[in-house]
């Protein structure tokens, strides 16, 4: 039982959250398809969701999913390297290797314990993380737990990551490590310029592309898009965004995947993923790679909401990384619509809600103080109409 002490300092920490509009709860929605869900009675259109393909509700994938169930079950039992591993696995990560063009692939049960048990299972105390200053959590927190020296870099500021490798001492391996797609900007990393300084100062190259699989490359991600997959070293993504399941996976050469069979904690220490989430994940992958209908389509959404929010007097973020790579632009399908303080971008989300619309205000330590957001997203499965009518109301409400 909680001392009055202790239950006092929570309270207190609660309130202080509460009062600098930083409090965060969860609520429970009823989805109905890809884009929409239903609260009370209601429904609203989902503006929100990283399900960037629509496939969480696709006939076929849903399908695979409940022929894994029949077949394997609804859980795996224990951890891979101790109750074995059921044959949709290795076959699933056949497919992700195949996808980013490398050796070998290795599937953990979320992208958040891929990028913890990737970057703590190969650097160590001794090494040196060079880290994008707006890279994830997840990668944030896979360096302090891998022990390692880390220095952080100017976002994207490709000067600044070499000023900082040519100072560093002949010792320890060497990590870069940034996101492909940054998910709170929509922006892309410089990966040609990554890997030139990657090979000039012997390091390792790593890119997050939990919000490029499925978006950006034709689908392959941001190493194919830039025309590099041989050149980076490991590659991550998750099954639990563009490919609609759930999961993440690492994606590198055989000696770096059997470094992570045997050194990764999140991998080696975690029950398998249910068969239900591989097997919606492999028609996820069979849909992406034999069909670039989806793929068009949200390029199409993309490039609708953008013009449809141009008309409407807002303002849109041109996500490029850097002007020598201009020819390389990708439009992505997040809208950082940037309002300023906490309080005022609460205040929009409710507004918007008010009108059937979820989209989610993104307030500090997400982004920093004063660039609180609306983080709106596009999809495959939306339509025109729902695209103006979201256009329109922020139009007004702006």
């Amino acid at each position: 039982m909680l001392s009055a002490t202790t239950r006092e300092f929570y309270k207190s920490q609660l309130q202080q959250l509460s009062d600098a509009k930083r409090r965060r709860q969860c609520t429970t929605y009823e989805p109905l398809d890809s884009t929409h869900v239903r609260l009370n009675g209601k429904t609203y259109l989902m503006m929100a969701s990283n399900n960037y393909l629509g496939l969480t509700h696709h006939p076929q994938v849903l399908t695979s999913a409940q022929k894994a169930i029949n077949a394997y079950g609804t859980g795996s039992g224990g951890a891979r390297l101790t109750s074995g591993t059921y044959p949709l696995l290795p076959q699933l990560e056949t497919q992700l290797a195949h996808l980013k063009e490398t050796e070998r692939a290795l599937v953990f049960n979320t992208g958040y314990m891929a990028n913890v048990g990737t970057i703590s299972g190969l650097m160590e105390t001794g090494d040196y993380i060079l880290s994008d200053a707006l890279n994830h959590a997840s990668i944030i927190d896979g360096c302090r737990l891998s022990g390692a020296t880390i220095k952080v870099y100017k976002h994207n500021n490709c000067e600044h990551l070499e000023q900082i490798l040519k100072e560093l001492p002949p010792t320890g391996k060497r990590l870069i490590v940034t996101d492909g797609v940054f998910s709170m900007d929509g922006d892309l990393a410089p990966l040609p310029d990554l890997v030139t300084l990657a090979k000039r100062y012997d390091a390792l190259l790593m890119v997050d592309d939990a919000h490029a699989t499925g978006v950006i490359g034709e689908g392959r991600g941001t190493a194919h898009h830039f025309n590099c997959s041989k050149d980076v070293d490991i590659q991550l993504g998750t099954l639990s965004k563009a490919l609609g399941s759930e999961g993440g996976f690492v994606c590198a050469n055989e000696l770096l995947i059997n470094t992570l069979i045997n050194r990764s904690r999140s991998f080696i220490f975690s029950t398998a993923l249910v068969p239900a989430a591989i097997g919606a994940a492999q028609q996820s992958l069979n849909l992406l790679t034999n069909d670039t209908t989806l793929y068009n389509q949200l390029h199409h959404n993309i490039e609708y909401m953008t013009q449809a929010l141009i008309q409407e007097g807002i303002a849109v973020t041109h996500k490029t990384t850097a002007t020598a790579l201009v020819s390389n632009y990708q439009p992505t399908p997040i809208f950082p619509i940037v309002v300023g303080s906490a309080e005022k971008a609460l205040h929009l989300s409710q507004q918007l809600f008010e009108k059937g619309i979820i989209l989610t205000a993104i307030r500090p330590p997400t982004v920093p103080q004063g660039a609180s957001r609306l983080r709106l997203t596009v999809t495959a499965a939306h339509q025109e109409a729902d695209l103006q009518y979201v256009a329109h109301t922020l139009g007004e409400l702006i």
